[in-house]
C-alpha cells in the first residue's frame, strides 16, 4: 500500500475486481488515479488466467464469484451499472464483499448525493447507505476496504438465493479459487 505501516501489513484480499470506463476521460487526474490504484494492488503474482465467457451476465457472473472486493473508478454507464449490482447483490444477500468507490476529484460525490438523498426519502434503507465506502485516493480507500465490515441486514435472506450462474450456495459464500481470472466477453 502507499505507506510504510499498510505496506507492511498483508492484504486481507487476494482478488479484486476493478470496474472502470474504456476511456481514461478527458483530465490527466483520473488515468493517473487508475495507475496509481494499479501501483497499489500489484504483488507480484501473474494476473491469472484470461477466461472467455459468453455474454456480460455470466462476466459479472463470474467476477462476483472470483473476487473477495470490488472498485469502482470513474467510468460511464457500464461501471454504474456493475457498481449498482454488485452494491444491489450486496443489499439482497447475495454476497458481503466491500464495495468501494475510487472518487477522484469529487467525481461520484453526485451518486453519494443521489443515494443520500434516496434513504431521505425513504426508498434506501439508511443502514444500506453503508455497503460501499468511497475515498479520493487508491491508498486511502483500500484502508478503508480492509476495515469494512457489514452493518446493514440483507433484505432477503441469503439462503433464499441459490444462484447457480454465481457458483453461491445456502451458505451464501462461493467455492475458493486458486487464481484470479480476467474476464473477457466473447466477441
Amino acid at each position: 500500500m502507499g505507506d510504510g505501516a499498510a505496506a507492511a501489513a498483508p492484504s486481507r484480499f487476494r482478488t479484486i475486481c476493478v470496474f472502470c470506463g474504456s476511456s481514461a476521460g478527458h483530465r490527466k487526474v483520473f488515468a493517473d488515479a487508475a495507475l496509481e490504484l494499479g501501483h497499489e494492488l500489484i504483488s507480484g503474482e501473474s494476473i491469472g488466467e484470461v477466461k472467455v465467457v459468453d455474454d456480460m451476465h455470466q462476466r459479472k457472473a463470474e467476477m462476483a464469484r472470483q473476487s473477495e472486493a470490488f472498485i469502482a473508478l470513474p467510468g460511464g454507464y457500464g461501471t454504474m451499472e456493475e457498481l449498482l449490482e454488485m452494491i444491489t447483490w450486496c443489499q439482497l444477500g447475495i454476497h458481503d464483499k466491500p464495495v468501494g468507490l475510487l472518487n477522484v476529484d469529487g467525481y461520484y460525490d453526485p451518486l453519494i448525493a443521489l443515494f443520500e438523498k434516496g434513504a431521505t426519502e425513504g426508498f434506501i434503507n439508511p443502514d444500506c447507505k453503508q455497503i460501499f465506502v468511497s475515498a479520493p485516493t487508491a491508498g486511502e480507500l483500500l484502508t478503508k476496504m480492509e476495515q469494512y465490515t457489514r452493518l446493514h441486514q440483507e433484505v432477503a435472506p441469503a439462503t433464499s438465493w441459490e444462484i447457480s450462474e454465481l457458483g453461491y450456495g445456502k451458505g451464501g459464500a462461493p467455492p475458493a479459487e486458486d487464481s484470479p481470472s480476467t474476464l473477457s466477453p466473447e466477441g
